[in-house]
């Protein structure tokens, strides 16, 4: 099933999603499809992509939206369960796993203040499932001063960001990075525009082994 015709063929509640956006939603949630998913979506605006994932993923994905406006209550339904909080409140989110579980696949698609992505992240990313797949979206935001962003501002998570490429690699950093929980259980970062995905698991054994006949 291919999640743009469900986009474009919607007759439920409003979804407002770049069209861009789509192939790499595919790429990186397409393994989940009729699987027992825990979907952790924050921002739950006028309900429609809550539905287009619970379409999507299928009748055993538990799709959770997160958001501060109480109203967003009134999105429940079969499969889609929703909870009033602030996505920078570690309690909040606490409760929330606490409820559901780890979650596979978290999309951020909440506040885009900087502040809030960053804090939502250190907290959500290392509570994951060990394979999991963490997306943040709308990161045009970090470049955007109303979002406490700007172009190579400290603080925007584009730059963090980059500090995580250099942290992905640490092990050949010579010590100018140190190794960490971050290093060892991130497999792969992918950039787009205006989304960063990160996606969980381990390397495996690395070796450079020379195959062939010697000249």
């Amino acid at each position: 099933m291919s999640l743009w015709p469900l986009f474009l063929n919607n007759q439920g509640r409003i979804i407002h999603k770049w069209k861009h956006y789509f192939p790499s939603y595919e790429r990186h949630f397409s393994r989940y499809v009729n699987r027992p998913v825990v979907f952790l979506e924050i921002g739950c605006g006028e309900g429609g992509s809550l539905q287009m994932w619970k379409q999507y993923l299928g009748p055993l994905a538990t799709i959770i939206g997160i958001d501060v406006r109480a109203e967003c209550a009134n999105f429940e339904e079969d499969q889609i369960h929703i909870r009033i909080g602030d996505q920078s409140d570690t309690g909040f989110l606490a409760s929330v796993l606490a409820e559901f579980g780890a979650p596979d696949i978290v999309l951020d698609d909440g506040s885009h203040v900087m502040e809030h992505v960053s804090a939502t992240f250190q907290f959500l990313y290392p509570r994951m499932v060990r394979d999991g797949v963490y997306f943040v979206e709308d990161l045009h935001t970090a470049y955007w001063e109303e979002y406490s962003g700007g172009y190579k501002r400290p603080g925007s998570f584009i730059e963090h960001c980059k500090d995580m490429i250099d942290e992905l690699n640490a092990e050949h950093t010579r010590g100018a990075v140190p190794e960490s929980d971050f290093s060892r259980g991130t497999l792969s970062m992918h950039f787009y525009d205006s989304c960063a995905v990160f996606e969980k698991g381990r390397t495996g054994e690395k070796f450079a082994p020379q195959i062939g006949t010697p000249v």
